[in-house]
């Protein structure tokens, strides 16, 4: 869809009101995260703020409102930094977060995240049939909040569709947090000998992504959690029996063993999946290549083509391995690694240029897959931190010891954070890049507002990370209080920083996990040859890795909208039909995403992890039996509204 240049885009207000919110959001989001261990997606939510905003005043646009969102979404992304750069501070490297250099790996990294996945763009969104669940999400809240839609009966449908699903699933959410009805409805049992676990969580925006998702990718995760959860974890247990409690028991080896095997299948999933789409990238690249030349001797270009030159892109991130450089030496220098900082340096801005290319692809692909909010980060980041610290280990081996050990285990770690900020921000940019294809923005704008968004995110993430150090410290720290903040993946990648250079790390199921991703990958092509429903890897090794309350709700999801959209092509008004079932998902993550934003504030206001709670654990029963069929019933209620509005 072309739009005109008249237009409002890219403007100041547009640029300020998202810096206003990234700064609100970003905040919000690395205390959530240390706390919890979660952290929540903010492009739609910023989009809904933009609408409600900007409609105040004169000559508000869909493409400005657009901008907003795109500079937002990077709180939601860079606050994943938290998962690596308390490590830091974990092992005794950093006792605060120097403000320049916690600035400047969550920058640098961003930049590139942004740069790298500049040339994917056509290959991923524009000639691509991923669906890009999110992406498509805040499309139709920009498009409908716009009244873009043809017809006043038909925007006036949507709206209502978007507006009470939104409200369902935010009052939902919020009844969830008195604990009158649960959030997760979740129970362990014994398997034989051994012992596995099921659980769900009570997650409208999760049955949303799954209806946008589609099937392949639902059935996909789907044979990843029974893989995980009743093949492995039963294994395991009965080979390891344990006293006690079986949820303790079955977490155990789900966290320290499973999650490994499901890193492996990412790995040989990410590796396959780079095979394939190659050849895409690579014509992507010739025509980014074909375009700026064209650009160069005066043809006009359509709007969505128009991304930033590559000679631009490739001269910027050049140019931000500089600081990087500056940033490692300053990491080296009067330590024990100083005698071979030229080693160390050239190593690593060679490791993050190459393997940044590679996940920053990864990652936008999985973010089409599944959605940025779903896409498994952290298991990037295991595979970043084995691979860093491998380096590190072909250059000094196993066990140098001392101080040497530590500053080994310090420069993985700001290595990884650098590649992690990669990996967030190519898994945002190409979601955002999928919205503004469907509202017909213009790609360079955007890519333009993401950089911004990552330069005001860095600006708030050191003063947020020093306020909760000095204010709650981290669980295994020497002195951190009673409140302290658990921050489980930073903890888990300093720690296999440790075992990596020590030959302690988990190999035995990285590598079971690599195996069966070879067997995956054979499985989804004879599938393919055959004609039958494909199963995609890295959707299996995402449904291995990702938590079963997770994965559950998303494939449920993806089995709803799939009889959903059965019904809707048989339907009088085919199109309507399926527009109005892909606004019932979009408005199930509007309404929980708005109070995912609005629950991290009262949570950083009050302290604690349950503000809101009514009833205390010996109503747990109840709340599980009554959130379950209420959330199953409204559930029932809202496709049923859906298919009353999807009669022309």
């Amino acid at each position: 869809m072309q739009t005109t240049p008249a237009l409002r885009e890219l403007t100041f207000r547009g640029i300020l009101l998202g810096g206003i919110i990234t700064l609100l959001f970003t905040a919000a989001n690395v205390y959530l995260g240390l706390k919890v261990g979660l952290t929540f997606a903010t492009s739609i939510p910023a989009a809904v703020i933009s609408m409600a905003i900007l409609k105040l005043f004169k000559g508000a646009t869909i493409l400005e409102n657009n901008i907003v969102q795109t500079v937002a979404s990077a709180a939601g992304t860079l606050a994943a930094i938290i998962f690596v750069l308390p490590g830091l501070v974990m092992i005794g490297w950093w006792h605060d977060f120097p403000y320049v250099q916690t600035a400047m790996i969550t920058a640098t990294g961003g930049i590139l995240g942004v740069m790298f996945s500049v040339p994917l763009r056509r290959a991923l969104v524009v000639d691509t049939d991923l669906p890009y669940p999110e992406g498509v999400a805040a499309a139709e809240v920009l498009q409908i909040g716009a009244g873009s839609r043809e017809g006043e009966g038909e925007a006036r449908k949507g709206l209502l569709v978007l507006i009470w699903n939104s409200v369902v699933s935010a009052a939902f959410a919020i009844f969830t947090q008195t604990k009158i009805i649960t959030d997760t409805a979740a129970t362990s049992f014994r398997v034989g000998s051994g012992a596995t676990s099921i659980s769900g969580s009570l997650s409208f925006a999760l049955l949303g992504v799954g209806h946008l998702v589609g099937l392949s990718v639902g059935a996909a995760m789907g044979l990843g959690m029974v893989i995980g959860w009743f093949v492995l974890v039963p294994i395991l247990t009965a080979a390891h029996p344990m006293p006690g409690d079986l949820a303790a028991w079955v977490t155990t080896y789900w966290k320290g063993d499973v999650r490994f095997f499901g890193a492996g299948v990412i790995g040989v999933s990410a590796v396959w999946t780079l095979v394939k789409i190659a050849g895409p990238v690579i014509g992507g690249i010739r025509s980014a290549l074909a375009a700026s030349a064209a650009r160069g001797k005066g043809e006009a270009l359509a709007l969505e083509e128009r991304d930033l030159p590559i000679a631009w892109v490739a001269g910027a991130a050049l140019l931000t391995l500089l600081p990087i450089a500056w940033l490692l030496w300053d990491v080296l220098k009067g330590g024990a690694l100083a005698g071979s900082a030229i080693a160390l340096i050239g190593g690593a801005l060679i490791f993050i240029a190459v393997v940044g290319l590679m996940i920053a692809a990864v990652c936008g692909y999985m973010a089409g897959l599944i959605g940025a909010s779903n896409s498994p980060v952290s298991g990037i980041g295991i595979l970043a931190i084995i691979g860093s610290s491998l380096m590190l280990v072909g250059l000094f081996g196993q066990h140098p010891g001392g101080d040497t050990t530590s500053a080994l285990i310090a420069y993985a770690l700001i290595v990884t954070g650098i590649v992690f900020g990669v990996a967030t921000i190519s898994n945002d940019n190409l979601q955002d890049l999928k919205t503004g294809q469907l509202v017909g923005a213009t790609p360079w704008k955007q890519q333009v507002a993401l950089v911004i968004g990552v330069v005001f995110g860095s600006l708030i993430i050191p003063p947020v990370l020093n306020v909760l150090n000095s204010g709650m410290g981290f669980v295994g720290v020497p002195g951190a209080g009673p409140n302290a903040l658990a921050a489980p993946q930073a903890g888990l990648i300093s720690a296999l920083a440790k075992g990596v250079l020590s030959g302690d790390a988990n190999w035995r199921m990285l590598g079971y996990g690599v195996g069966a991703g070879v067997v995956l990958i054979l499985l989804d092509e004879t599938l393919g040859k055959l004609r039958l429903l494909r199963l995609p890897p890295l959707g299996v090794a995402l449904g291995i890795y990702l938590p079963m309350a997770v994965i559950l709700p998303t494939t449920i999801g993806s089995v709803t909208g799939w009889f959903y959209d059965r019904w809707a092509r048989r339907s009088a008004s085919p199109e309507l039909a399926e527009r109005i079932g892909t606004l019932t998902a979009t408005g199930m993550i509007v309404g929980e995403s708005l109070w995912g934003v609005a629950f991290a504030l009262i949570v950083y206001v009050s302290g604690s992890d349950a503000p809101l709670a009514l009833v205390g654990k010996s109503f747990e029963t109840p709340a599980l039996i009554g959130g379950t069929i209420l959330f199953l019933a409204l559930a029932w209620g809202l496709y049923r509204y859906a298919r009353r509005n999807a009669v022309a």
